[in-house]
């Protein structure tokens, strides 16, 4: 079967699954030249295999809130991977979370994570459980049930959950909590835990920084740099604030942020004392982004129900940091009509199929997710390996390797992307660089 009858038969097995087919549809459409000089793939039905999770588990979780009602939700685990290491992948607590969305995130990390060089297989998990608007108390039971049922599925050495939407170090303390009391052992098995209890210091930090990262690498390329740019973000979770963190330490213009209710646009670009006010309206206080916009009515325009592409003015860079379809093909043009010459994903398949389009035969730089959002796996597996040798390695050590990580992810990159004419198609090289270490492994290891 070659990649076309592949995505033709898959399409019919999986109708309703249109996030998961289009995250297999991306990537089977970027390697088939590659796979088809491999018979032997062929011959084992590889590219089924890769692409069809190897279990899934989904269950009930009932929760009680402080009023004493009894709550019911739904929980998944998709186990995609395993063939370069232990299932790795975040959890995910979304009112959108459903099976379709678990599978394409499951999928897109197997690959993320083959690009670390670290040895982690591809998992995602989750539960249309929303933390918004909830009690700390009821956040703690909903997070205590949910690992009630998973608890069994997951090991230091089998599947290592980490965080996601919806998901920080707050969740993740409460489910570490649970799964230590279900076990009776004190283990790696989840990362992004605090420090005193083996979290790894930059973990917060990792996705937003090392996005940044890549992103130095690819202008370095054209010999450009981030400074006096100005970079549109979306989002205003983790991701986006350590990223417009970094990028303004290294004296870039950040001109917008996002939340699920609207977009703010700072013409000027966030000043730090600003960024520190949006940081603490997040992340400690759980506010909205139209609060910042009310706070500077002179500086900040909003943007209600809106994603901040077509407000920008004059833009040279855009880091999409907040969920999967937030650019499509009208965002991609407005952004070229802005003057974007990079796109770097910080967010897992932000971009659909026509603005990702747009931006190749535009011939911009452009990153995705896979790619250049990959150093908050990237430092869960190196909390792994301090949590293995029982060691805490340095913030300056941590940033150094993830540093080398998103360098050697940018190189895997050139080496199978950069076309005839010396163009980098960075989807090309990520897909390919991906692909042919799982295949490999897979290969070695038979038909399991």
């Amino acid at each position: 079967m070659n990649t076309k009858e592949f995505i033709e038969d898959l399409r019919s097995r999986f109708p309703h699954e249109p996030e998961y087919l289009q995250a297999v549809e991306e990537v089977t459409s970027t390697i088939a030249d590659v796979y088809d000089q491999y018979p032997d793939f062929q011959r084992v039905n590889l590219l089924e295999r890769l692409c069809i999770p190897d279990r899934i588990y989904t269950f009930r979780v009932s929760w009680v809130d402080d009023a004493g009602r009894v709550r019911t939700n739904m929980g998944y685990r998709v186990q995609h991977n395993n063939a370069i290491g232990p299932y790795k992948g975040g959890i995910r607590f979304h009112s959108s979370v459903n099976l379709s969305i678990l599978k394409f995130l499951a999928f897109e990390q197997t690959f993320k994570n083959s690009l670390t060089t670290l040895a982690m297989g591809g998992a995602k998990g989750g539960s249309d459980f929303s933390p918004r608007g909830k009690s700390d108390m009821e956040v703690m039971r909903f997070c205590q049930a949910f690992v009630n049922e998973l608890y069994r599925h997951i090991g230091p050495l089998t599947d290592v959950p980490a965080g996601d939407i919806g998901v920080g170090g707050r969740e993740v303390g409460y489910m570490y909590g649970w799964y230590k009391k279900m076990t009776r052992e004190f283990s790696g098995t989840f990362t992004g835990k605090g420090l005193d209890f083996g979290g790894s210091l930059i973990r917060p930090e990792a996705t937003g920084y090392g996005n940044v990262y890549f992103l130095l690498n690819m202008l370095a390329t054209r010999g450009e740099d981030v400074a006096s740019k100005r970079v549109a973000i979306s989002g205003a979770g983790n991701v986006a604030l350590y990223t417009a963190k970094k990028l303004i330490s290294l004296g870039a213009k950040v001109i917008s942020l996002s939340d699920s209710d609207g977009s703010v646009v700072i013409d000027e670009g966030l000043t730090p004392a600003m960024f520190d006010e949006v940081f603490d309206l997040k992340t400690v206080y759980r506010g909205r982004i139209s609060e910042f916009a009310e706070a500077h009515p002179d500086k900040v325009k909003y943007f209600p129900r809106e994603r901040p592409w077509k407000h920008l003015g004059k833009a040279d860079i855009a880091m999409p940091s907040a969920t999967q379809n937030e650019i499509d093909a009208d965002d991609a043009k407005a952004l070229l009509a802005a003057g974007v010459t990079a796109v770097s994903e910080g967010a897992n398949m932000p971009s659909t199929p026509g603005a990702v389009a747009e931006f190749l035969k535009a011939r911009i730089l452009y990153a995705p997710g896979k790619a250049a959002n990959a150093g908050g796996v990237s430092v869960s597996g190196l909390e792994m390996a301090q949590n293995a040798q029982m060691d805490h390695w340095t913030a300056e050590e941590v940033d150094k390797r993830l540093k080398g990580i998103m360098a050697d992810i940018h190189q895997q990159c050139v080496e199978h992307g950069t076309q005839p004419d010396g163009y980098v198609n960075y989807v090309k090289g990520a897909n390919t660089a991906a692909f042919l270490k799982v295949a490999r492994a897979m290969m070695a290891q038979g038909v399991v």
